[in-house]
C-alpha cells in the first residue's frame, strides 16, 4: 500500500475533488464491477475550478493491481474548462453521459467505459484514485490511446491536480 503514484510526478498546486465517498474510506458497492456485487457505475465527481485552466482530465486508477503498471478503469479527456462535475454513471459508455466536448480514453480492457473495483480474491484491499488534473490547452490525442499514454502526453499541460481516493476489497477476501 505504500505505492503512491503520484510521487514521481511533477508537483503542481492541488484542486479539491469530491465525491460520495470519503478519501480513503470505502469506495461504495455501486462503484464495484456486476462480478463483485456491483453496478460498475462511476461515481459522481465535483472539484473546484482552476484559473487559467483549458480543460480536465479524469481519471480512475488502481495502483494495487498485480500488473508492473497498475490498472487504468477510466480516462475522460478534454472536459470544459467550464464544467467542475460529472455525475454519478458518466463513464457508462452511453452516447451523451460525458459533457459536450470531453471524450472517453481506453481503460486496460481497451473499452471506454468505466471499469467497476474488480479486485483478484485473496489480494486484499485496493486504492482507486479518482483524479481530476486541469490542463492549460486541451488535450489533441488519438482517442485509442490507453491511460498511461494520455497521461505521459498531458504531462506539460497539468497545471493543477486533485483526487478523491476509495478502498475496495473482493467481498470474498
Amino acid at each position: 500500500m505504500a505505492n503512491d503514484p503520484y510521487a514521481q510526478l511533477a508537483p503542481v498546486p492541488e484542486i479539491a475533488v469530491r465525491a460520495p465517498f470519503p478519501d480513503g474510506g470505502a469506495l461504495p458497492l455501486v462503484n464495484a464491477a456486476p462480478s463483485h456485487g456491483g453496478e460498475g457505475r462511476s461515481p459522481a465527481l465535483e472539484w473546484d475550478p482552476v484559473e487559467g485552466a483549458a480543460a480536465y482530465l479524469v481519471s480512475a486508477y488502481d495502483p494495487d493491481a498485480p500488473t508492473m503498471s497498475g490498472f487504468w478503469h477510466w480516462i475522460v479527456k478534454n472536459v470544459p474548462a467550464d464544467v467542475t462535475a460529472l455525475p454519478e454513471n458518466a463513464g457508462s459508455g452511453v452516447e451523451g453521459a460525458l459533457p459536450d466536448g470531453a471524450s472517453a480514453g481506453r481503460n486496460e480492457a481497451l473499452g471506454t467505459e468505466y471499469l467497476g473495483a474488480a479486485p483478484p480474491a485473496g489480494h486484499g484491499p485496493h486504492r482507486y484514485f479518482f483524479t481530476v488534473q486541469a490542463l492549460s490547452a486541451p488535450l489533441d490525442v488519438p482517442d485509442d490511446l490507453t491511460g498511461a499514454r494520455v497521461h505521459f502526453m498531458a504531462r506539460e499541460s497539468i497545471i493543477a491536480r486533485g483526487h478523491v481516493m476509495g478502498v475496495f476489497e473482493h467481498p470474498g477476501d
